[in-house]
């Protein structure tokens, strides 16, 4: 039986190795971290296809060897159930839970029988048997491993009666190793029926070169009908993400609407700048006179002085609140302004002073605008999304989509968190390079064909990407 473990400072370096080793039958069995990098255990397609020939002469082993043998060892029945019934998964589970219940009324067994002086028996020699925890681990892989780990077992317990505390403790492990399995074997079957249908796979690995997340990638393939070609399949997916891309089409636009808004992020995002905007298509509409400019970044140098140059060029005066108190006797000088921007420090997730500024925009009447570069990387994202989520609507805008290589992540991010954008931002000029958010179109870009990057996964890294990855709740995609 060929399986092999590679170990490798990084994933990739570790499928590629398992790559040169087996091709392009290259089947991931599992993945951890170790203090050595990533450790891959990997096999071929034709060590599949042996099991499938040899398993009949297996059974008919096995059944030779149980009428000849007087006394079943446990570690060789652990071998030969093992080997039997490897390559199914439900009876694998059914192995396991047999087996556990057999060795615990064994177990009771030996504490009901009578002491060695009231029945004698001959001399034997007992067979020492794996603790509790040690048999979980002997059968926590794949079944077409369970061979190789019980050759290389760590050394035995001694044989003692069983406990209530070790008993929840081997429930609880095969609950979990119940769920791995299902996980994993779930896993390989959808990957080989997408392997199986050319446009499933050609969508999936179009969907990740763009950016996309593999839990929305497959949250979406999962729901795509089986009879569609390759040109409505297309159209499918894109009409799925312009659905779930939530956006303010069906209302006014955020100038045109008006309302006190904080813009809030990362630092280099472009709040300034967007405050800028919004206030100059503000200005342009009704006039300069129906705009108000706060600051509360006190932090970066020239901050203000930036935020002051934009207003002169608008003909607006910009504020500079110190403190919350300062902050509602400005809102409150302000409150007959159609729109009042509140331009905020840039702080990063971690950031001990978020928690201040956070609490100083503690107001009713301030809705939170989160500003995203729309090139920022996916897990970038993700944190600060959930580092500046509030309660209630959660609204958005796209910064520099200019120079963003692919805008899938950013998208996805919107899509998986519900956000609602506003609006997004093309290039510096003040405020011409503002557009409105048409989920349409940003879809359209995102799956546009980008250059080659190194960055891209190939087909056979395909089952990689999904072994880990989870699907999306339920209700969190329309499609």
């Amino acid at each position: 039986m060929n399986i092999q473990r590679f170990t490798a400072p990084t994933a990739r370096e570790a499928l590629a190795k398992a790559r040169m080793a087996f091709g392009d039958g290259t089947l991931i069995l599992s993945n951890r971290p170790t203090s050595s990098g990533v450790e891959v255990v990997a096999t071929g397609e034709d060590t599949l296809e042996a099991l499938d020939r040899n398993e009949e002469a297996r059974q008919k082993q096995r059944q030779t060897q149980t009428k000849s043998a007087p006394a079943a060892n446990p570690d060789s029945q652990v071998i030969e159930d093992t080997a039997q019934l490897a390559m199914s998964t439900l009876s694998f589970q059914d192995y396991v839970r047999e087996r556990m219940l057999r060795r615990r009324h064994e177990a009771l067994a030996v504490q009901a029988a009578p002491a060695p002086q009231e029945r004698p028996e001959p001399p034997a020699r007992v067979p020492s048997r794996p603790a509790p925890m040690q048999v979980a681990r002997t059968v926590s892989a794949a079944p077409d491993m369970a061979p190789i780990q019980v050759k290389k077992a760590a050394p035995r317990a001694p044989l003692a009666a069983p406990s209530a505390a070790p008993s929840q403790g081997i429930v609880d492990e095969l609950h979990a190793m119940k769920t791995l399995i299902e996980d994993r074997f779930n896993t390989l079957t959808w990957l080989g029926q997408a392997r199986q249908n050319p446009i499933h796979s050609n969508l999936m690995l179009k969907l990740i070169r763009s950016g996309y997340s593999p839990a929305l990638a497959r949250t979406i393939m999962e729901r795509m009908p089986e009879d569609l070609n390759a040109a409505d399949a297309t159209r499918w997916v894109m009409d799925v993400l312009t659905r779930n891309l939530r956006t303010d089409a069906a209302s006014s636009a955020i100038h045109e609407q008006g309302g006190t808004y904080a813009l809030v992020g990362a630092t280099g995002v472009g709040k300034t700048t967007t405050a800028a905007k919004l206030a100059g298509l503000c200005a342009r509409t009704y006039g300069p006179a129906s705009v108000g400019l706060i600051t509360l970044d006190t932090y970066r140098v020239g901050a203000h002085e930036q935020l002051r140059a934009y207003g002169r060029m608008l003909g607006v005066v910009a504020h500079l609140a110190h403190d919350r108190a300062a902050l509602q006797d400005l809102l409150g000088l302000l409150s007959n302004k159609k729109m009042v921007l509140i331009d905020t420090t840039g702080i990063a997730p971690n950031d001990p002073r978020k928690r201040d500024m956070m609490d100083t925009l503690d107001l009713p009447e301030i809705h939170r605008l989160l500003v995203l570069n729309a090139g920022g990387h996916g897990d970038t994202l993700d944190d600060m999304v959930n580092s500046f989520k509030t309660t209630g609507l959660q609204q958005t805008i796209l910064s520099k989509t200019d120079e963003a290589a692919k805008i899938g992540p950013a998208l996805d991010a919107t899509i998986r968190h519900q956000l609602v954008l506003r609006g997004v931002t093309t290039g510096q000029k003040v405020p011409e390079d503002w557009e409105r958010a048409d989920a349409s179109n940003l879809v359209a870009m995102s799956m546009r064909a980008p250059a080659k990057s190194a960055f891209d996964p190939k087909m056979t890294d395909l089952g990689f990407f999904f072994a880990e990855s989870t699907r999306m709740q339920p209700g969190q995609l329309h499609a």
